[in-house]
């Protein structure tokens, strides 16, 4: 007996009720489909299945076997279409999406790079700072900062990022650089409109304590680039990641603040439906901004 289409069989009459509609689903006779259930039954020693004239019924043990049937049978097929993915060449349309600065700054280049290793990949990029639905939008991958946004997708570490608090040199020429997170109350903020909280600012202190401040805003974007051009500017005191803030810096346009504090780190996670079913193009992806950004975090200050 082959048990793998014996549990097939079994599974689809109990889906569809009925042994003539699970012969006709599967092509075959309904003595056959009758037959390979018969011996599953006699292959376990127990009734699977109640019949009658009119309608089919499960029993107690016929219940647990099905539902076992149906995990396994899962499992079996999502085992092939990972096998399946890692053979097959990516191809196709890859739809992404991801925040505006790190998607120009640091995903254009790693997408060039793959490119080059994968050309019949082909990518519909949407720049966006806001969360996108990817099951509602249709979107195969998204880049994000901070965590998945949900718990139906699959999420993957793929780098690090930390927030940083900076401003101009012509800001702190006229306003005295903070001693303590609590001396931001004193100072005029710029603040990010995309976070739950926009004018509370949480520092670590290299004890492990928080400092949680309540900011002045002065003004408020929901851009994090347009946020530190306004820093550079001289506008405020600005606190965001570093792969935003971190060319400003390193260029001398932006100094940093309160350095004896620890950083916030966040994760930068590719975040995508599911891994069932995972299509090369993606899996393939995945695995190549993994690589990349684990060794080559342009963006950190460290």
């Amino acid at each position: 007996m082959d048990r793998f289409q014996a549990f097939s069989t079994y599974a689809k009459v109990v889906e569809l009720g009925s042994f003539v509609r699970a012969a006709e689903r599967l092509d075959v006779s309904t003595s056959a489909v009758s037959r390979q259930v018969a011996d599953l039954e006699a292959h376990l020693e127990v009734r699977l299945l109640n019949r009658t004239t009119r309608r089919l019924s499960l029993t107690e043990a016929g219940q647990a076997f099905y539902e076992r049937c149906v995990q396994l049978l899962a499992d079996m097929e999502e085992a092939e279409s990972s096998v399946r993915s890692t053979t097959a060449a990516p191809k196709g349309t890859l739809r992404l999406t991801c925040g505006v600065t790190f998607g120009i700054r640091y995903l254009a280049p790693a997408i060039s790079d793959f490119h080059a290793r994968y050309p019949e990949v082909v990518f519909d990029l949407d720049l966006s700072d806001r969360t996108v639905d990817l099951v509602e939008e249709g979107f195969d991958v998204a880049i994000r900062i901070g965590g998945s946004g949900s718990q139906a997708l699959v999420s993957r570490r793929v780098g690090t990022t930390q927030r940083v608090c900076c401003a101009a040199p012509s800001y702190l020429e006229r306003h005295p650089a903070p001693n303590s997170p609590e001396e931001l109350v004193h100072h005029t903020c710029l603040t990010y409109t995309y976070v739950p909280a926009p004018d509370e600012w949480t520092f670590q202190a290299r004890s492990g304590e928080k400092h949680m401040v309540r900011v002045a805003t002065r003004h408020r974007a929901n851009n994090g680039r347009l946020l530190a051009e306004l820093a550079v500017a001289g506008l405020g005191v600005v606190y965001e990641p570093d792969f935003i803030l971190a060319p400003e810096v390193r260029a001398g346009r932006l100094v940093r603040l309160l350095p004896e504090y620890e950083p916030l780190q966040s994760p930068v996670a590719a975040v995508y439906p599911s891994r069932r079913h995972l299509s090369a193009k993606v899996r393939a992806f995945v695995d190549f901004i993994a690589s990349r950004f684990a060794t080559r975090q342009e963006w950190s200050l460290a």
